[in-house]
């Protein structure tokens, strides 16, 4: 029995198909090879296109497929992980109206700020979790006021992986876990918020139905079935944001467990059974993949948007052939501390832990005598964990004290420099595991089909890689320097 596991990145689609037996991963594969386009309109804007999403995933599938590892009639559950708060627009021919206004675009920040402020900050925290922000709720509400012809198409609003599983059976469904990270769901009356609704003035008949992150979302089509190579009726049984599947892929799922990634984006993550918020909205809490009214399970999320995204730009301009190995061993040569080199690496759009403010990516102590490429690498590994570092004690101020964070060891945490340094600096200990989304998005795919009866029996076969413990090498000093560099900068 198999499992097809879908990944809706930012990059790319990654597939896997997973035993259910065993857990083991009989196939993978990525598209596109080079990383997908992301349209920036304008400053701070930031779209992607779902149809190339979808083209994308056929793609995938098709070259997993050829591979000849498995026999596609096997694959009996579908799951789906995709990149967070996003808005999909469809009309009623279940066409997508125009590109996504995808994660990290602010342009809707001023929007969700006025509405923080009309619905009573402590308002918002205590039904919402979260300030409107620059999240789906919002994003919608910019389309509204600015695209009204758009606007007026409408028939129903999603998520990135919402579309896809659209695309997959014909259905359009969502949940309490998507519904929350798109602020949408009033946690003290457990239903869809009224008043964000009412506020921003939209119909209740734009939501998808609500339905369990680990139940049916719908099945394969034979139209879809057809373009993909697999047997119409697969059961679609899973759908969950990337930072929540990536929880899960870690089993990272009871209060007290945290996870880390460091992707595109940066993230820790850790569960909660207390409706958590921050009061300046600085991380954000949503429900977790196994939340329900009765049993509550929240996911409260730290983000950083210039994480994998400011590595890749630094290869990009200064890397010239070299790939991230080379990178990664380069920065190696260079010592700790980047002989004075600070960068601050926040130049993806507005930071939410630092109060949705643009502060833009840095280089600072430059010494053209000095600092060679080395020191550059490094210095933007240790920037972002330094990042890492602020937004922990953000977390800690709000009561979350991990003992020790999971995480795959793919992206920065490749780099031994970057995993060494974020253990470091944080002085929390690191268990690596061999994991991705798209083995995640497979797994809660057989505990939605009941194919598992629980996240703990689904990975019994899974065995951490190591753990990274803190060593001796102190960077506090140059960490202080960098937070001070930070607030100069806000201040500014």
């Amino acid at each position: 029995m198999l499992l097809l596991g879908i990944d809706v990145g930012t990059s790319s689609i990654k597939i896997s198909v997973v035993d259910a037996s065993n857990g083991d991963i009989k196939a993978t594969a990525t598209y596109p090879e080079q990383e997908s386009e992301i349209i920036a309109l304008q400053s701070g804007w930031a779209e992607q296109s779902p149809d190339m999403w979808w083209a994308h995933v056929q793609q995938a599938i098709s070259i997993c497929n050829a591979k000849k590892a498995y026999n596609p009639v096997d694959i009996n559950a579908i799951g789906i992980a995709y990149q967070m708060h996003g808005l999909v627009m469809t009309d009623k021919n279940q066409n997508s109206i125009r590109n996504s206004i995808i994660w990290c675009d602010s342009r809707a920040v001023e929007i969700g700020d006025k509405a923080f402020h009309d619905l009573g900050n402590e308002y918002a925290l205590e039904h919402l979790l979260n300030s409107p922000g620059n999240f789906t709720a919002s994003k919608l509400a910019w389309v509204k006021a600015n695209e009204p012809e758009n606007y007026s198409k409408v028939d129903k609003i999603m998520l990135p992986g919402d579309y896809i599983a659209l695309k997959l059976s014909g259905e359009a469904t969502t949940s309490i876990s998507a519904l929350s990270e798109g602020v949408f769901w009033d946690f003290k009356t457990n239903s869809l918020s009224k008043d964000i609704m009412d506020y921003y003035g939209f119909d209740n008949t734009v939501i998808p139905e609500i339905r369990p992150v680990f139940s049916e979302h719908g099945t394969l089509s034979q139209t879809a079935a057809n373009l993909l190579g697999l047997k119409p009726g697969i059961v679609i049984s899973y759908k969950a944001g990337d930072q929540p599947n990536n929880a899960l892929s870690l089993n990272v799922t009871e209060p007290g467990e945290v996870a880390a990634t460091a992707g595109t984006s940066g993230v820790i993550y850790g569960v909660t059974d207390t409706l958590l918020y921050d009061k300046q909205s600085r991380v954000n809490t949503f429900a977790h993949v196994n939340h329900t009214s009765d049993l509550q399970r929240l996911g409260v999320l730290l983000c950083i948007n210039g994480t994998g995204s400011m590595y890749r730009w630094a290869k990009a301009q200064f890397g010239g052939s070299m790939n991230y190995n080379t990178i990664n061993a380069l920065s190696a040569a260079a010592p700790a501390g980047s002989k004075g080199l600070l960068v601050l690496p926040f130049g993806n759009g507005a930071e939410r832990m630092l109060n949705n403010k643009i502060a833009g990516a840095h280089f600072s102590n430059i010494d053209l005598n000095l600092h060679t490429s080395a020191e550059v690498f490094r210095a933007i590994q240790e920037g972002i964990a330094f990042s890492f570092r602020y937004g922990l004690d953000i977390l800690r101020e709000n009561g979350m004290q991990p003992a020790i964070i999971r995480a795959g060891r793919s992206n920065l945490f490749l780099s031994e420099i970057f995993t060494q340094t974020f253990v470091d600096i944080t002085g929390v200990p690191v268990e690596l595991h061999e994991n991705d989304g798209s083995y995640g998005a497979a797994i809660g795919a057989g505990i939605g089909a009941g194919i598992y009866k629980s996240a703990g029996e689904a990975f019994t076969n899974k065995k951490p890689l190591g753990v990274v413990e803190p060593g001796n090498t102190s960077l506090e000093q140059e960490y202080q320097e960098w937070k001070s560099l930070l607030n100069k900068t806000l201040s500014h």
